[in-house]
């Protein structure tokens, strides 16, 4: 198992990302990328450790107040890679939270879900800031 956890701060475009080697995995904030689709290098070097020794159960929860289209690919790319942690017969959950109101995160992780076969279970929130 992954020894160390990753944690990247929340700037005002960019979200915060928790990656716990337990395999609890944040992400949120605000993902206002422009112009670039390529996932950071520390996140996939994680992820590819992790994925050596994966955790029982691997959760991610996800909770945005905002995702632009650039933001959503680099999103769908992260969890194409981390959901090979089911080839490894271990467990696989999103947990996609959005606040009350909010069609259009909720359909950004609708649109991620259909595009890529990724099973995302779906919270509505009364406040996304309290996930």
């Amino acid at each position: 198992m992954v020894k160390s956890k990753l944690h990247i701060l929340p700037t005002d475009n960019t979200p915060e990302f928790i990656f716990n080697p337990d395999g609890i995995i944040k992400i949120k904030g605000r993902a206002l990328v422009v112009n670039k689709t390529d996932v950071p290098e520390d996140i996939m070097s994680w992820i590819n450790e992790y994925l050596s020794d994966p955790a029982d159960i691997t959760r991610v929860i996800v909770a945005f107040e905002y995702l632009n289209s650039f933001s959503t690919t680099i999103l769908a790319t992260i969890f194409r890679k981390i959901v090979q942690v089911i080839f490894l017969d271990k467990k696989f959950v999103i947990q996609w939270y959005y606040e009350e109101g909010d069609e259009d995160i909720l359909e950004r992780g609708e649109y991620i879900s259909a595009v890529h076969d990724i099973p995302i279970e779906f919270i509505m929130t009364k406040n996304i800031n309290s996930c």
